[in-house]
């Protein structure tokens, strides 16, 4: 036989025999696990490194190629009151609460909202067009932004390396363009459809050369109203569908800021259905809709999927974006994480929704009501989650209105000290792991009293957070790709896994 067919012959099988082993090498990569937890006995997002076994542990089934919706981001909102509270502690403090926020140390928020004028989270009532029937807007101002607002959006956009998007909304129009001429309540008239629209473009170019990019809008806060108690603009759908189709988003697209998107609805969502049947009734009256956005008041436990699966269902290209929610009607109760963990908290539903809808407001535990409905909503199609105001004061304000809340950092300005509440570290075990652009994917567990969901991070990372709200702890087993990790999650507590191959 020829020699030089031999030679041949014997290098091909050598690099067949080198490719099989890179191959064999490359698809045997190890899963790595990293568990962090916030629990009820103390933890804080802490990293947890020493697990119990069990003979029958919960299992946690994952398919990453089971794919669902991209995320777009979870965070917090820039609110006067905030940006107040900030400007009246030390420096030392205002970073420590900015860094908590936005420095890849702390929970790296990604999607934010603020109040275009004021909200009932102002320290009064403004508006930007304050000169009436000036209909050019020639005397438009942000100037009451300019002490608090702005400063605060840019310090954080400093501190943030991967940058964050702002979902702005306004809670009016301004009074002089209502049939009432106040802040509450009211509608707009039709004879200021148009001036209205310039409102929302002098505001992206007036915050474009304060150096804020917005990213996108909500037409209005809550359009069905909130009782008549503070700020307000009332549409019913087709009002507001009519607004975008033929004047907001032809404006918009006109001077230039066809990129940014434009939410509707932007209240609760039991309204959801009657909404988005006529936001997406065909290709005109969708035509300048990016999206849905949505809060959580309705129930204190309920996430609502069957409506949030409908909107998705409705239109599966469009953003679906909780931008509001918070324990509300509660005075905070100072330094005291037990309080998060025990269902003493009420909300207005306690003392105000009719007699038919009252077993939707129970007392409810904050921890259990925010780490519930994000899995939720992560679970029924919701890419964006937001959070209400960042920081509030032992009262639950400064608020104009007294409709004081809760936010997950509490601050004493004439002591100047701050309180990181369990609420903050709830939201950080999603906003830290689950980034822009992931993929929420497939995952089944096999116990009714504990949840979870997972997102594919753009770097191959899965993040998979898991509640469990018992008082035992559970241990877990989780699988993906062939893999088995064992893990246990304390009673009472939050967990992020975050899965790398290596």
């Amino acid at each position: 036989m020829d020699k030089n067919y031999l030679k041949i012959t014997f290098f091909k099988l050598l690099i067949i025999s080198i490719s099989l082993s890179f191959f064999s090498c490359s698809s045997t990569k190890e899963m790595k696990v990293q568990v962090y937890e916030t629990s009820a006995q103390g933890n804080s997002l802490k990293k947890i490194t020493q697990f119990s076994e069990s003979s029958n542990p919960v299992i946690i089934t994952l398919n990453p190629e089971e794919k669902f919706q991209t995320i777009t981001g979870f965070g917090g909102s820039f609110t006067e009151a905030s940006t107040s509270l900030l400007n009246r502690l030390s420096k030392a403090k205002r970073k420590e609460i900015l860094d908590a926020y936005f420095s890849d140390d702390g929970a790296k928020y990604s999607l934010t909202r603020t109040h275009i004028a004021s909200c009932d989270f102002s320290l009064s009532n403004y508006t930007y067009a304050k000169v009436e029937n000036d209909l050019e807007l020639k005397h438009f101002t942000i100037e009451d932004d300019k002490d608090d607002i702005i400063p605060m959006i840019l310090e954080s956009k400093a501190i943030s390396k991967e940058g964050f998007n702002i979902i702005a909304s306004p809670w009016t129009a301004p009074p002089w363009m209502k049939d009432n001429q106040k802040y509450i309540g009211g509608k707009l008239l039709p004879q200021f459809n148009d001036t209205f629209a310039l409102y929302f473009s002098k505001y992206l170019e007036a915050y474009k050369k304060e150096g804020i990019n917005i990213w996108g809008i909500t037409v209005i806060n809550e359009p069905h109203g909130n009782g008549n108690n503070w700020e307000s603009t009332l549409f019913s759908p087709k009002e507001m569908t009519d607004f975008v189709q033929n004047h907001l988003g032809p404006k918009l697209e006109k001077d230039g800021w066809s990129d940014i998107k434009i939410l509707g609805y932007d209240q609760n969502r039991a309204g959801i259905k009657e909404w988005v049947d006529v936001m997406y009734k065909d290709k005109n009256s969708s035509k300048y809709y990016d999206g849905l956005a949505i809060h959580w008041y309705e129930s204190t436990y309920e996430v609502f999927p069957e409506d949030l699966q409908y909107a998705h269902q409705k239109s599966p290209n469009n953003y679906l974006i909780q931008t509001e929610a918070c324990v509300d009607s509660e005075i905070p109760h100072w330094n005291d994480d037990a309080w998060y963990w025990k269902k003493e908290a009420t909300d207005w539903g306690w003392d105000w929704a009719s007699e038919k809808d009252k077993y939707l407001h129970p007392k409810y535990a904050p921890v259990n009501r925010y780490a519930n409905d994000i899995i939720g909503c992560l679970n029924n199609w919701v890419d964006g989650w937001v959070d209400w105001n960042m920081v509030l004061d032992t009262q639950g304000g400064p608020n104009w209105f007294k409709n004081w809340c809760v936010a997950p950092v509490i601050v004493d300005p004439i002591k100047d000290e701050v309180y990181f509440t369990p609420l903050y570290y709830v939201m950080s075990h999603f906003s830290k792991f689950m980034r822009p652009g992931a993929i929420k994917i497939g995952c089944n567990i096999n116990n009714k009293d504990l949840l979870a969901t997972a997102v594919q991070n753009p770097d191959g990372s899965i993040a998979v957070v898991i509640f469990n709200p018992t008082e035992i702890e559970q241990s877990i087993q989780i699988n993906t790709n062939n893999e088995k990790k064992n893990i246990s999650i304390s009673a009472k507590a939050l967990q992020t896994v975050v899965l790398k191959s290596f």
